[in-house]
């Protein structure tokens, strides 16, 4: 009697096995002269060495087809160990990649769509514009894509912790638990996107680190895709920091919404002044994004709308619009070179 063990590397197994390991008990019924053992992450198989490799080569073709589409079916499973063709799945034209339970994640809008073609010929890119039009999203989709396809090694993901207008005063518990609030709604998007226990191991091994602008001070980025979000919300120093860790073989997604700064007053969005300063730089594309790009709630669209308006009607005015730190409001001077002892 043989021995074998196979290590599910590149998937969640408990795809492989099934809701209540239904898939392994068929597995088992379908080579019932093996022994399977199942572990977490590893099986053991025990039997017949030729039984062995044709169980093994099941697997294989199972591992290949849930690392694409992140799920599996009983009809497929009976498809592969029959060696019947799959039939052809048809993809849409802005289709990126398989999020959880199977569900194509693609662009959606031109302005997306040019967000898709500019990363793909440049190494740093911003994309400007409301909320709710999926310039975060995309640029995760993006990440995670590149990923999956072994172009990165690691997904890095930051946000500047700065509380939206509200004095949330002393958190509990340890540092990562007075940070994830900030840093939730990066965790929403890569959950749609890879599967949990999946995502928890990749989480675990670095291969995906999610953290706080603060500590990009002094890195060296490699091999890596790199998104900062809500970058509307940076000083001009913390956004200099954070534009020169970008190192060889990766790329740098930055996306913010100039409408929406929350920046102590008469402090300068950082988002704004790399705006100015690179907005001329051929190498680094500006992606705009507009009130018609929104894919929320229609009522989204409607919000942002009125919200234009009220503000533009209060500037032609003469007035400060209501609750509003855009540029405008925002015209002291700054030197673009003081202090040049905080930037590393």
């Amino acid at each position: 009697m043989t021995e074998r063990l196979y290590i599910l590397e590149e998937i969640d197994p408990s795809i492989l096995y099934g809701p209540n390991r239904e898939y392994l008990l068929l597995l088992r019924n379908l080579y019932p002269k093996l022994r399977i053992v199942a572990h977490d992450r590893i099986l053991k198989i025990l039997g017949d060495p030729t039984d062995i490799q044709r169980l093994t080569a099941l697997l294989d073709q199972l591992v290949r087809h849930i690392s694409m589409y992140n799920q599996l079916t009983e009809q497929t499973l009976r498809q592969l160990a029959t060696g019947e063709e799959l039939p052809e799945v048809r993809v849409a034209p802005n289709h990126l990649l398989y999020g959880t339970k199977g569900r194509s994640i693609g662009y959606r809008g031109a302005h997306q769509r040019e967000m898709v073609e500019a990363i793909a010929t440049h190494d740093m890119l911003f994309a400007l514009g409301p909320a709710g039009t999926g310039k975060t999203y995309i640029a995760i989709a993006l990440a995670v894509k590149a990923l999956k396809e072994k172009q990165v090694r690691r997904i890095i993901l930051s946000r500047p912790a700065v509380e939206a207008g509200e004095k949330l005063g002393f958190l509990p518990g340890e540092l990562k638990d007075k940070l994830d609030p900030y840093l939730q709604p990066l965790y929403d998007a890569l959950e749609e996107m890879i599967p949990t226990q999946r995502l928890r191991t990749y989480m675990e091994n670095d291969v995906i680190q999610i953290a706080p602008l603060a500590y990009m001070r002094g890195r060296t980025l490699n091999d890596a895709i790199v998104i900062l979000d809500e970058a509307q919300n940076t000083t001009h120093h913390q956004m200099k920091m954070f534009l020169t860790r970008l190192g060889r073989n990766s790329k740098m997604i930055i996306t913010g919404d100039l409408s929406q700064v929350d920046l102590p007053r008469g402090v300068t969005s950082g988002l704004r002044l790399a705006e100015r300063i690179l907005g001329d730089v051929e190498q680094i594309p500006f992606v705009y994004f507009d009130a018609q790009d929104i894919v929320r709630h229609p009522v989204v669209q409607l919000v942002v709308d009125a919200y234009d308006r009220k503000e533009h009607q209060a500037l032609q005015d003469g007035r400060s619009a209501p609750e509003t730190r855009s540029e405008t409001h925002q015209q002291q001077a700054i030197d673009l070179d003081k202090d040049p002892s905080k930037d590393s």
